[in-house]
């Protein structure tokens, strides 16, 4: 089986990767990015209707010098769900390398990235988290942060109540970590050091009046130009604003379009997570507000991808793929996704 492509499955992808080590593999794949040897390929994506509502197909992309390995994501999002898939190719010869189903892979990066961000830029003695969002992705983003700061206290809220209580309890429950219910996003944002949307909001909501000064916040929801969390008097507070790629969130972050403009002068103060990774770049006393805008890229997903893929090859997991078959195994996921994979 050495030589030929594999099938990683989700099951596959849980077994060999956790959070801590999702956040190590992406800071490895950033520090490529800043010393050259990984390459992004912006993210490129169109909308389109679909059983009456609004969908989206994706893909993204990288390439990876120093490993070898070259790669794609692509999903469409649907009222009906999602199946993610990251294709990893031999980037000397082409070669498949491996499919690996990727909507735990996705939890997994865009958590990590607002891990990364989140060791970085929050104040080092912050233990309480704002959550904003209840979706599939709001205890991923919960465990990224724990992951990197010592967390005493989550404050969660989220427009249904229902689901709200049900990921307050699950955040006490498995990540043992104590959660109260907010009953608003200003009170769940009153005070608190760290601060993470992750919503399917259409209009800003959070505001610069409601956080405190000192606060680090991970914008992760809105990763369209349709979608909005964060208003426009809360950039003009941030003292830095860091995204995952600066040329795709000029192309797909509504928030900071509407607020940098066209104006290239100002877009040059928004730097790469790699770059604040790379020079590890910690909040001073005087920075107010630091922001991370995540939108997914390529590198991202290639950092876990490769670490999977390797992880996987090691222990014999992965089904082989025969070109002589041609046929794909069965999906493990179970197709109903958040909007962000």
């Amino acid at each position: 089986m050495s030589d030929e492509p594999i099938w990683i499955s989700e099951s596959d992808v849980t077994a060999l990767i956790d959070m801590p080590a999702a956040i190590r593999a992406l800071e490895a794949g950033l520090l490529a990015e800043a010393r050259g040897t990984a390459s992004n390929m912006t993210k490129t994506h169109v909308e389109f209707e679909a059983n009456g509502g609004h969908a989206t197909l994706h893909a993204i992309g990288a390439a990876f010098t120093e490993a070898g390995i070259a790669g794609t994501k692509t999903w469409a999002h649907t009222p009906g769900g999602a199946t993610p898939l990251l294709i990893l190719f031999d980037a000397n010869t082409g070669r498949l390398l491996a499919i690996v189903e990727a909507f735990a892979l996705g939890q997994l990066r865009t958590g990590a990235a607002s891990g990364v961000a989140t060791k970085w830029l929050a104040a080092e003695d912050a233990r309480e988290l704002a959550l904003i969002g209840t979706g599939k992705q709001s205890i991923p983003q919960v465990a990224a942060v724990a992951a990197v700061r010592s967390l005493k206290r989550v404050r969660v809220f989220g427009r249904d109540a229902e689901r709200r209580r049900r990921v307050a309890a699950r955040i006490c429950e498995e990540l043992g970590i104590q959660t109260v219910e907010a009953t608003s996003v200003a009170d769940a944002v009153n005070g608190a050091p760290i601060v993470t949307t992750v919503t399917r909001a259409r209009e800003p909501f959070l505001t610069g009046t409601i956080v405190a000064r000192g606060a680090h916040v991970n914008a992760v929801g809105a990763i369209t130009p349709g979608g909005a969390e964060i208003a426009s008097d809360l950039l003009a507070r941030c003292t830095r604003v860091v995204v995952d790629s600066p040329p795709q969130a000029r192309r797909l972050s509504r928030e900071l379009i509407d607020f940098y403009g066209t104006d290239d002068e100002r877009w040059k103060s928004v730097r790469p997570l790699s770059e604040v990774a790379a020079e590890r770049q910690r909040r001073t006393p005087g920075d107010d507000l630091t922001l991370f805008k995540s939108l997914g890229m390529g590198i991202s997903d290639l950092s876990l991808g490769i670490e999977i893929y390797n992880s996987a090859k090691a222990a014999g997991l992965g089904m082989a793929l025969t070109h002589s078959t041609g046929v794909a195994p069965r999906l493990s996921a179970s197709g109903h996704t958040e909007p962000r994979t």
